[in-house]
């Protein structure tokens, strides 16, 4: 009598493998659709860096270098998805998710209403045109939509965590720091010596710059709570990705 095949060695399915097993977006769609977040970052900061007059200014915005963190997450996670291994780390992609809302808010309600007596273009009344305005809606309009959208229809629910948020704040004041060190060191001929007028020394003094800094870190820390706690309360996406579950050959 032949012996019975043994199963006990086989390893147990995992609830996000049914999971995946059930998706119905095929993982090169979502490849395909990530790599074009990725190619509109990259033309929208391109656009900047042939518009603009003052590229070494350009490169110390905030908004430049998180659509830059934003194009190479969207990036990796484009690869990761066309080879089957799913998107980046929840903390990288929480954290593009978290600036992009950052960034399409602090846009939409600060800088095109004027409030600090400068334009959305960082120069005082001299609205963006032509292709500056272009980049300007990729940066600020359509690649935060474009983030959130993914977040809610392709990116896995229940990933984010409240350990993720002394990371995303340590990077937030490191920029910070970063600003106001630069600020300082800059002579006042050498052109705008802060990417941000609400967070201009010279104009404000520094405790008004330190408040207005505070109120956008309470401002970070309160929307990312707020999408962790979001992140865990939402359904499954019904765009789930179908990735790959077994060995790679």
């Amino acid at each position: 009598m032949t012996a019975a095949p043994k199963t006990a060695t086989l390893p147990r399915p995992r609830a996000e493998d049914a999971f995946l097993r059930g998706a119905r977006t095929p993982r090169r769609t979502a490849a395909v659709l990530r790599a074009l977040v990725c190619a509109a970052a990259i033309c929208g900061l391109t656009i900047e860096l042939a518009t603009t007059g003052a590229p070494l200014e350009l490169l110390s915005r905030f908004t430049f270098q998180a659509n830059l963190l934003t194009a190479g997450v969207f990036g990796w996670s484009a690869f990761r998805s066309w080879t089957g291994r799913g998107s980046a780390a929840p903390h990288l992609t929480g954290g593009v998710l978290l600036v992009a809302v950052i960034i399409g808010l602090v846009y939409h309600l600060i800088m095109t209403d004027n409030s600090f007596g400068y334009s959305a273009a960082g120069a005082p009344d001299a609205p963006a045109t032509g292709t500056r305005a272009v980049s300007e809606q990729l940066l600020h309009t359509v690649l935060p939509v474009a983030v959130t959208l993914d977040w809610l229809l392709l990116t896995p629910a229940r990933t984010l965590r409240l350990r993720f948020l002394p990371l995303w704040l340590f990077s937030a004041l490191t920029y910070l720091g970063f600003v106001l060190a630069r600020g300082a060191l800059l002579s006042p001929d050498a052109g705008p010596r802060y990417p941000y007028p609400f967070l201009d020394v010279d104009t404000y003094g520094f405790p008004e710059v330190l408040a207005h800094a505070f109120a956008l870190s309470l401002l970070l820390v309160v929307l990312a709570t707020l999408l962790i706690a979001l992140d865990h309360v939402r359904p499954r996406p019904r765009l789930r990705v179908r990735h790959r579950t077994g060995p790679r050959r």
